[in-house]
């Protein structure tokens, strides 16, 4: 067991790795002049080839996860509430994962309108989810 939250707290870390910089690749996109073609083209190519690699980091981060919830049975029984936010918390995060990639394909389609201020502000959002995930897994308040 473990072997398997070792690895686990692993990809976890590396996938929201990801999530913190993929938005803020987003950020430079949205401040990129028009006529900035070769920049434009060279931050898309980073965004793109950083979303497939965050993806495959996701995927078993979230299945060790459920290795350990359902073949340890951790988080399963009274008193653990905790587990039960957590697992919305994991969903947050692969619904702002889901986000990213939507918004790449705006960017690449040329129809992002955002501000580079919004992309900011949308970067923090996996900083909180990655804060109450951990004190929740660690201090198991409910």
């Amino acid at each position: 067991m473990l072997w398997v939250k070792a690895f686990h707290i692993v990809f976890v870390a590396s996938w929201f790795a990801g999530l913190f910089y993929l938005p803020r690749i987003f950020v430079n996109l949205a401040m990129v002049p028009p006529e900035s073609v070769a920049e434009r083209e060279r931050l898309l190519l980073m965004a793109r080839k950083l979303l497939r690699f965050t993806t495959l980091l996701a995927v078993p981060a979230i299945a060790l996860g459920l290795w350990l919830w359902w073949g340890y049975g951790i988080g399963r029984g009274p008193g653990n509430g905790w587990m039960h936010a957590k697992l919305l918390v994991v969903l947050l995060a692969v619904g702002y994962h889901h986000a990213c990639a939507g918004m790449l394909r705006r960017f690449v389609a040329g129809q992002s309108r955002r501000s580079h201020v919004w992309y900011r502000w949308f970067n923090e959002l996996p900083v909180l989810l990655l804060v109450i995930a951990v004190v929740l897994v660690v201090v198991k308040p409910f």
